[in-house]
Protein backbone atom coordinates (compact mmCIF):
# COMPACT_ATOMS: atom_id res chain seq x y z
CA UNK A 1 0.00 0.00 0.00
CA UNK A 2 1.34 3.05 -1.27
CA UNK A 3 2.03 5.90 1.52
CA UNK A 4 -0.68 8.02 -0.63
CA UNK A 5 -3.31 5.87 -0.19
CA UNK A 6 -2.74 5.78 3.53
CA UNK A 7 -3.08 9.49 4.08
CA UNK A 8 -6.16 9.18 1.89
CA UNK A 9 -7.57 6.46 3.94
CA UNK A 10 -6.45 8.43 7.57
CA UNK A 11 -8.37 11.56 6.15
CA UNK A 12 -11.67 9.72 5.75
CA UNK A 13 -10.56 8.18 9.49
CA UNK A 14 -10.13 11.83 10.63
CA UNK A 15 -13.58 13.13 8.76
CA UNK A 16 -15.38 10.79 10.24
CA UNK A 17 -13.68 10.76 13.97
CA UNK A 18 -14.29 15.01 13.96
CA UNK A 19 -17.95 14.85 14.34
CA UNK A 20 -18.37 11.66 16.34
CA UNK A 21 -16.01 13.67 19.12
CA UNK A 22 -18.12 16.31 19.16
CA UNK A 23 -21.33 14.58 19.08
CA UNK A 24 -19.77 12.23 21.93
CA UNK A 25 -18.28 15.54 24.40
CA UNK A 26 -21.83 17.33 23.67
CA UNK A 27 -23.94 13.79 24.66
CA UNK A 28 -21.79 13.23 28.08
CA UNK A 29 -22.44 17.49 28.57
CA UNK A 30 -26.14 17.19 28.28
CA UNK A 31 -25.80 13.88 31.03
CA UNK A 32 -23.53 15.36 33.28
CA UNK A 33 -25.51 18.41 33.46
CA UNK A 34 -28.93 16.64 33.98
CA UNK A 35 -27.12 14.48 36.52
CA UNK A 36 -25.63 16.93 38.75
CA UNK A 37 -27.34 18.39 41.55
CA UNK A 38 -28.46 22.33 41.86
CA UNK A 39 -25.63 23.42 43.61
CA UNK A 40 -22.74 22.15 41.32
CA UNK A 41 -24.82 22.87 38.67
CA UNK A 42 -23.48 25.88 37.52
CA UNK A 43 -20.11 24.80 37.85
CA UNK A 44 -20.63 21.51 35.99
CA UNK A 45 -22.20 23.26 33.36
CA UNK A 46 -19.17 26.12 33.36
CA UNK A 47 -17.05 22.96 32.93
CA UNK A 48 -18.57 21.73 29.90
CA UNK A 49 -19.04 24.71 28.44
CA UNK A 50 -15.21 25.39 28.77
CA UNK A 51 -14.46 21.37 27.32
CA UNK A 52 -16.53 22.83 24.39
CA UNK A 53 -15.09 25.61 23.52
CA UNK A 54 -11.82 24.38 23.29
CA UNK A 55 -12.54 21.46 21.47
CA UNK A 56 -14.74 22.23 18.98
CA UNK A 57 -12.35 24.38 16.93
CA UNK A 58 -9.55 21.22 17.21
CA UNK A 59 -12.38 18.55 15.82
CA UNK A 60 -13.39 21.78 13.01
CA UNK A 61 -9.45 21.76 12.44
CA UNK A 62 -9.32 17.48 12.20
CA UNK A 63 -12.23 17.44 9.80
CA UNK A 64 -10.46 19.94 7.61
CA UNK A 65 -7.06 18.61 7.82
CA UNK A 66 -8.79 14.82 6.59
CA UNK A 67 -10.60 16.77 3.88
CA UNK A 68 -7.01 17.83 2.53
CA UNK A 69 -6.34 13.98 2.75
CA UNK A 70 -8.63 12.93 0.97
CA UNK A 71 -8.68 15.00 -1.26
CA UNK A 72 -5.35 14.59 -2.31
CA UNK A 73 -3.31 17.68 -0.82
CA UNK A 74 -0.18 16.27 0.82
CA UNK A 75 0.24 14.00 -1.69
CA UNK A 76 3.43 16.11 -3.43
CA UNK A 77 4.65 17.52 -0.14
CA UNK A 78 8.04 19.88 -0.36
CA UNK A 79 11.75 18.09 -0.03
CA UNK A 80 13.61 21.22 0.34
CA UNK A 81 12.75 24.94 0.56
CA UNK A 82 13.83 24.89 -3.29
CA UNK A 83 10.28 23.13 -3.82
CA UNK A 84 8.32 25.71 -2.26
CA UNK A 85 9.77 28.33 -4.69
Amino acid sequence: MHMNTIKKILGLVWMCLAPAIIWFLASQAIHKIGTSTALTRSNVTLQWVIILTIFTPICIGFFIFGYYGLKGEYDQLPTSSKDLE
